[in-house]
């Protein structure tokens, strides 16, 4: 299955199965790129989140008109932090940002369920590096780049790179089909 990708720079579609690396400085223009990521050619997407709550995943589809029919949200800071929440259809919760085997299973499962074409957006990996550790960010992202290959769909990985060393950057970036750099102008250089 091919997807279409609407980045700048990047080719037009890519085939099922494919990671895609957000590096960028800091998180200002990543939105705009996440939300083109999830627009395009999508029947059903799942938004992880251990960067932001639900609440504020859901205003920022909102913000760049994404089709909020299409999303499902798992928040990782709501419970930890003691904020209210509400489960839905589209809007679930694990216990903590460094539940690496929760966040997994979750993904799994939202590709075992829905057919068509999958979209996962992991906003970020930072923040999952900085509760879980480095080394169970890096297995957790193989175990996921693992589940979209088996079920055919494409994901997007936010990392920044300033809080890294750049020998741990490297190794994520070998793990990647694509590579997206954002400036902190806001321009954009991709590697597929």
């Amino acid at each position: 299955m091919e997807y279409t990708l609407e980045i700048d720079d990047t080719p037009a579609t890519v085939p099922g199965g494919t990671g895609v690396l957000l590096l960028h400085p800091s998180t200002g223009e990543t939105d705009r790129i996440d939300t083109d990521f999830l627009k395009a050619d999508t029947d059903n997407f799942l938004v992880v989140s251990t960067r932001t709550t639900a609440r504020e995943v859901r205003q920022k589809l909102e913000y760049y008109d994404v089709d909020e029919e299409r999303a499902e949200i798992l928040d990782t800071l709501s419970i930890e932090r003691g904020y209210s929440r509400r489960s839905s259809d589209t809007v679930h919760y694990v216990a903590a940002p460094d539940d690496v085997d929760g966040i997994v299973d979750h993904i799994d499962g939202f590709l075992a369920d829905h057919d068509g074409k999958l979209r996962i957006s992991f906003d970020s990996v930072t923040e999952l590096a900085y509760y879980a550790g480095d080394e169970q960010a890096f297995e957790a992202v193989e175990r996921i780049l693992g589940l979209l290959e088996e079920h055919d769909a494409v994901g997007l990985f936010h990392l920044s790179e300033d809080p890294h060393d750049e020998a741990l950057v490297d190794r994520f970036r070998g793990l990647f089909d694509g590579i997206i750099d954002l400036d902190e102008d806001g321009s954009v250089d991709a590697e597929f």
